[in-house]
């Protein structure tokens, strides 16, 4: 536990109450860090504003005595993005939940930072609209997080990602100013779009308190198909085949130890006996009764080509929504042995090559670990886990999982991919950011933070070192 001086206490006490101010170790634990646990927290406070004006003061008050802040959401990152290991105040944003001004003609509404993801999409639906950006934490994530991380998750072979569906944002830069970024407007070329620089940029340019989310029509009678397929190669060109074809809502995959694994602990059925290398998970609308149709008959070319061993179409709502537990109940199961992640990608066309020289790689260097593969592959955005053996020390483990990662992006690299597809920079990936950015891109990010926060307390140390 960092201790803070009694004066920074009452300062911060005085932005936003005494009762808002949490020193004790029950609050470090849970507000300064996220899913990651390769780092100790170790924040000196954690503060929870209930407005805009409350975050501007707290700014202010760091920017005066030169302390670090960590904005936090609803802690469900990947990349120690919302870590505080280091003596920072934590600013915890659940408090700004309020969803307003829902606007049916633009089809926008404001969503204050710590509005839920599944709040959101419940409003949504209850005005007979719809929010696609989707994931396995929709029912703790917020929105300043998924702003501040550009969230993506299974929707976005269809519905793009987070920055997709901002129309508006406000943020408090740091030197206290707020920001209020496009306000809603469809078409703006007036000069540079700083929304978008804020976008992504997981708290180091400033606090997002408040966006402007657009939202969409809702998909008619989605079927859920699950397919056994032979290899890595086949994935994809199932892929090929039915977007050929038809409108996918989403199109993922996972290994069979995936599946073995969330069979074993989730309490859930296998989709069919057939066991296969890996599995394909596609979503589709079936607005007529053709769609189904073309599905089935797109099933049976893919078995015949040899793509394809087994599949499964739900039949119902229910069965679709145990289907999808196979894919998004993954994260969840292998939680429990602590993996080290690599979230990667290059493009959809390149795929399978590039999968085939990491999983050779990987296979290679880690014999005796157990190896889980899944992701949005139908965006070129595939997770590769290994998982922690219970008898080998978390220092150990990274150790060795840290060398091998330079090597996969050294893959990564040749093949004009990112180290971090969707689940940011953070802690865990910065010393390999230049894997993926070059020395110019990373000069003129260091130029874009220092005029975002010229005192660098925003974050610091996250993304990169300045």
């Amino acid at each position: 536990m960092t201790p803070i001086s009694p004066d920074i206490l009452l300062a911060l006490q005085a932005c936003v109450g005494a009762e808002r101010v949490l020193t004790d170790a029950e609050a470090f634990a849970r507000y300064g860090r996220d899913w990651t646990r390769v780092h100790t927290p170790a924040p000196s406070a954690v503060v929870l504003p209930g407005d805009i004006a409350q975050v501007q003061a707290l700014v202010r008050l760091a920017v005066e005595h030169q302390l670090a802040l960590v904005p936090s959401g609803g802690r469900t990152g990947l990349s120690a993005g919302a870590v505080a290991c280091n003596g920072e105040i934590v600013v915890a944003l659940d408090r700004l939940n309020r969803i307003a001004d829902f606007n049916p003609i633009d089809r926008t509404v404001r969503c204050g930072a710590g509005v839920v993801t599944a709040q959101l999409q419940a409003f949504a639906e209850e005005q007979g609209l719809f929010y696609p950006v989707d994931f396995a934490s929709s029912g703790s994530s917020q929105i300043g997080g998924n702003i501040s991380t550009n969230a993506g998750g299974i929707k976005v072979i269809r519905h793009g990602m987070t920055r997709d569906w901002v129309a508006g944002l406000k943020v408090v830069t740091g030197t206290g100013e707020l920001l209020d970024l496009n306000r809603g407007l469809v078409k703006n070329n007036a000069g540079y779009d700083l929304r978008q620089l804020v976008i992504g940029a997981e708290g180091t340019l400033g606090i997002v308190v408040e966006a402007t989310m657009q939202l969409g029509r809702p998909p008619k009678d989605l079927a859920v198909l699950v397919l056994g397929v032979t290899d890595m190669t086949a994935v994809m060109r199932v892929l090929e085949a039915y977007q050929g074809a038809m409108d996918l809502q989403a199109f993922e995959f996972f290994s069979e130890l995936a599946l073995q694994k969330v069979v074993a602990h989730q309490g859930l059925q296998r989709p069919f006996e057939t066991e296969a290398d890996f599995y394909a998970l596609l979503e589709f609308e079936q607005t007529t009764a053709a769609d189904m149709e073309q599905a089935m008959a797109l099933f049976e070319h893919c078995v015949e080509q040899g793509w394809v061993i087994d599949g499964v179409v739900s039949q119902s709502v229910a069965q679709a929504q145990a289907l999808w537990r196979l894919r998004e109940d993954i994260s969840e199961t292998i939680s429990r042995w602590t993996p080290y992640k690599n979230d990667i990608s290059t493009t959809i066309a390149r795929v399978p090559d590039f999968l085939a020289e990491v999983d050779a790689v990987v296979s290679s260097a880690y014999p005796d670990f157990e190896i889980v593969w899944f992701g949005h592959i139908g965006d070129g955005n595939v997770h590769l886990n290994v998982l922690k053996p219970d008898a080998l020390p978390m220092a150990d483990f990274q150790l060795r999982c840290g060398e091998v990662s330079r090597w996969v992006f050294e893959i990564v690299q040749r093949y004009e991919g990112s180290v971090s597809a969707e689940h940011g920079v953070g802690l865990l990936k910065k010393d390999y950011l230049h894997y993926t950015r070059s020395a110019a891109e990373i000069a003129i990010m260091r130029q874009i933070k220092q005029a975002f926060d010229p005192r660098g307390i925003m974050n610091p140390g996250k993304i990169f070192d300045l």
